[in-house]
């Protein structure tokens, strides 16, 4: 962290911000998980509705994501995200009055929008406001609020869940996610567009959303979408099922599940940290070769192998470090590919691309968990988006250090 002593005001400003935003995002999309197997016990839903829902919310946030992108094109990175902030934990609550699957599933798919425009407008703001030499830490450490919004989630759920009747608190849950709103009140007090983008904006240097698929940018695009398919096709494969599999599959209590995700969610928020320092120290695609290569292994074993609960407990830190972690070097990669006329739209469709395709994930695991062990449809959907990014990784160019001015 010792990167924090050389930013600026406006940069800390940003940082707070993003980082707030990404922990608040991250609470609010990890109520569902939770509550599942609640649903399924009180509206006798089946696995595979369970999964719909899940799958509808990231495809709704695929689109929510590619949007956001074009819009922080045109109106600025700053007002976007405030935009996003509002609109996610809005529909977020409105989730918590849901009086039948086709309205929660309509409140889901609206707060989808929201949750994937968050990440667009976020991360290009840091990307952009980040010294080249401190890009990749600034913008990983932001990413480790997810894991810090994964926790808080956990502790209301253990704690709603533990006072209240598993029929309200689950709604209350939901209504807990409003509480992200307040936080746009410090975004348009102390946070500021980034330099690059407005003096692209006095330039009249403004891009296409289709310039993305240029001859020149294609490829680029291209890798940059299915390296982002197989990080969050593993990650929702492990994240959105990973409840329901600790209670139903190994018959652990709610207050015992919250416990293992707690170990999973601590190994989380270290992942982020350890593998936004590597992301500079190594570069970018190193840093994607081991996270994906480590990601695969551990959940294969978490998943497929016969261990104890006990030894489960303890493999819960590096499956958390490893699936997480994977995320901090997307930002300023991503941020680093797109020239800035473009960038918004760059990231914001290669990311939310990868997050749209992940989002069948849970979907085909829930049919398949009919057919075979959850444990195996997991295991084996995971692994498999995570050799999708080892290949990607390994196509795209190195771009720790570049300075985005150069960025054509």
């Amino acid at each position: 962290m010792s990167f924090w002593r050389e930013m600026s005001r406006s940069e800390r400003a940003a940082f707070r911000a993003c980082f707030g935003g990404w922990a608040l995002d991250g609470m609010d999309f990890q109520f569902y998980s939770f509550v599942i197997p609640t649903l399924i016990a009180g509206w006798g839903l089946t696995k595979a509705q369970a999964g719909t829902l899940q799958t509808t919310t990231l495809l709704a946030s695929a689109l929510g994501g590619w949007l956001a992108g074009l819009i922080a094109d045109r109106i600025g990175r700053v007002r976007t995200l405030q935009i996003t902030i509002l609109w996610f934990a809005l529909f977020t609550g409105l989730c918590g009055l849901a009086q039948s699957y086709g309205q929660l599933l309509l409140a889901r798919s609206l707060m989808g929008l929201g949750f994937g425009g968050e990440w667009a407008a976020g991360a290009v703001l840091m990307g952009e406001v980040i010294a080249a030499r401190h890009r990749g830490k600034a913008v990983g450490t932001v990413q480790s609020g997810w894991a810090l919004g994964w926790g808080a989630a956990a502790i209301l759920y253990t704690v709603t869940f533990r006072v209240l009747p598993e029929q309200v608190a689950w709604r209350v849950l939901f209504l807990a996610g409003l509480l992200p709103s307040v936080l746009v009140l410090y975004i348009r007090r102390n946070v500021e567009e980034p330099e690059v983008f407005r003096a692209a904006q006095q330039s009249r240097s403004r891009g296409r959303f289709w310039e993305i698929f240029a001859p020149s940018i294609a490829p680029t695009t291209a890798l940059a979408a299915l390296l982002a398919t197989g990080a969050q096709g593993g990650y929702y494969a492990i994240t959105t099922w990973l409840p329901t599999y600790l209670r139903t599959v190994r018959g652990l209590s709610v207050f015992n599940t919250g416990g293992y995700l707690g170990v999973v969610i601590a190994g989380s928020f270290a992942g982020y940290l350890v593998s936004a320092w590597l992301s500079d120290e190594l570069g970018r695609k190193k840093n994607f070769y081991l996270f994906s290569f480590c990601s695969m292994v551990t959940v294969l074993i978490y998943t497929l192998a016969p261990i104890s609960n006990r030894a489960m407990l303890v493999l819960g830190f590096p499956l958390g470090f490893f699936a997480s972690g994977i995320f901090s070097g997307m930002g300023a990669f991503f941020t680093e590919l797109f020239p800035t006329r473009i960038r918004g739209s760059g990231q914001g469709f290669s990311y939310n691309f990868g997050r749209g395709v992940g989002a069948l994930f849970p979907s085909v695991i829930g049919f398949l968990s009919a057919s075979m062990p959850l444990g195996r449809a997991i295991g084996i959907f995971a692994a498999s988006a995570y050799a999708v990014l080892f290949v990607a990784a390994l196509l795209l160019p190195e771009t720790r250090g570049r300075e985005l001015a150069a960025v054509a």
